[in-house]
């Protein structure tokens, strides 16, 4: 037989969620903006499955080069290949 490989194997760890006591999503990671050249932190939140980036990008720094709708379109060197992702802004977090 063999094994699924889906988007979320092998994330047993990365994809946990730190259980803190109230909401788990507060609604301020849903309405928060960002502008143009924003340099963002994408850490998944495994609880919202809509608009969820490839575990591999889990961790990494991006730059916000656009809007797709409610979601974000992200631009980031994977290796020495520029890639695009579109999240959603639950899973990002304004770098300091």
């Amino acid at each position: 037989m063999q094994r699924s490989r889906g988007l979320r194997s092998k994330t047993r760890n990365k994809m946990k969620s730190v259980k803190r006591p109230g909401r788990t999503n507060p609604i301020t990671r849903k309405i928060q903006k960002f502008q143009e050249d924003d340099l963002v932190h994408i850490i998944i939140d495994p609880s919202i499955h809509k608009g969820q980036p490839h575990p591999r990008f889990h961790g990494k720094t991006a730059k916000v080069i656009g809007t797709r709708g409610r979601a974000y379109i992200l631009g980031l060197n994977d290796g020495n290949k520029a890639k695009e992702l579109i999240v959603v802004p639950e899973h990002l977090k304004l770098q300091e």
